[in-house]
């Protein structure tokens, strides 16, 4: 007998995991809701009649789309008692996910971000019509709506997320360049190499969860912002280093604090300049930062 022979619900399955944990996360950002939500999807798969399924990637994708909502409406209530800025947790992801420009830009934190001022349904159907490009009778099916209802959803989502994101998203290689620059100009103390990087507007945002000092609000202005960071080197002593990195498909560096890392720092590029930072400090949030997690959007 064949030990590695695997039933044909086990084996679609499998065949489909890399997707149906990026969906999952893509609507969630967190890994570990995630692969609950994954758990979840496999034990109603197994009691599916797979003769009755026409489309086992599309049926697969509903299922789990279901479950991402259920757990997306608790993670709501959540969020609502979390201590300062939400943000996606961040994934050092495959050289793969970085070459896919569209999945890279839907993955970024940046954008992810943005999708946390959607309701759950229409952050659902953005991401399995834009991210995944499903037509509207799946995408009806994985929410419970009619097509046309799903097509109305999804255009009042695409207008709200494309009048929040960048107008001129930078190019991988322009992206890299800033967050070099930024870099090299953070370990060399450069502060002017910084203003030089960053846009007179920046913001930035950090995430500390209330386990790690973070600010409360976004803090907005170059000056500001050079003076925050500043302020947070004083106050952590020791000493910082920082390390390139690819997360969630676009340029990012890891910060180490000693041997420790402190925290996972993204950027948003536009025209050169960094207009957004994205810091993320919750320790549980950094669980996915030392390994790459395999994504994908077919």
């Amino acid at each position: 007998m064949n030990d590695h022979v695997t039933d044909p619900a086990t084996e679609a399955f499998v065949a489909h995991r890399n997707l149906l944990f990026t969906v999952a996360y893509e609507m969630l950002g967190s890994a570990a809701d995630a692969e609950d939500v994954l758990q979840e999807t496999w034990l109603r798969w197994v009691k599916a009649d797979l003769a009755q399924v026409r489309d086992q990637r599309a049926y697969l994708v509903r299922i789990t789309t279901r479950q991402a909502l259920n757990r997306l409406r608790t993670l709501k209530r959540r969020k609502e008692a979390y201590v300062g800025p939400w943000l996606p947790e961040p994934l050092l992801t495959t050289p793969d996910v970085a070459e896919d420009v569209e999945l890279s830009e839907n993955l970024s934190l940046a954008l992810m971000y943005i999708f946390e001022t959607l309701s759950p349904t229409e952050r659902a159907v953005f991401v399995l019509r834009e991210v995944f490009e499903f037509g509207y009778d799946d995408i009806g099916g994985a929410i419970g709506k009619s097509p046309a209802a799903a097509r109305q959803i999804a255009y009042r989502a695409r207008q709200h997320v494309d009048a929040r994101r960048p107008r001129t998203p930078a190019s991988s290689e322009e992206a890299r360049a800033a967050s070099d620059s930024f870099q090299r100009a953070l370990e060399t103390g450069d502060l002017q190499g910084l203003l030089d990087v960053l846009a007179p507007d920046v913001v930035f945002v950090s995430d500390g969860g209330g386990l790690r000092l973070a600010a409360l609000r976004p803090v907005v202005g170059a000056d500001k912002v050079l003076r925050y960071m500043a302020g947070s080197v004083d106050k952590a002593g020791g000493t910082f280093s920082s390390e390139p990195t690819t997360v969630n498909g676009n340029p990012g560096l890891i910060l180490r604090l000693g041997d420790v890392i402190d925290g996972v720092l993204a950027f948003t590029v536009e025209n050169a300049r960094v207009t957004a930072l994205y810091y993320v400090r919750n320790p549980e949030k950094l669980t996915r930062v030392e390994s790459e997690t395999p994504l994908t959007s077919r």
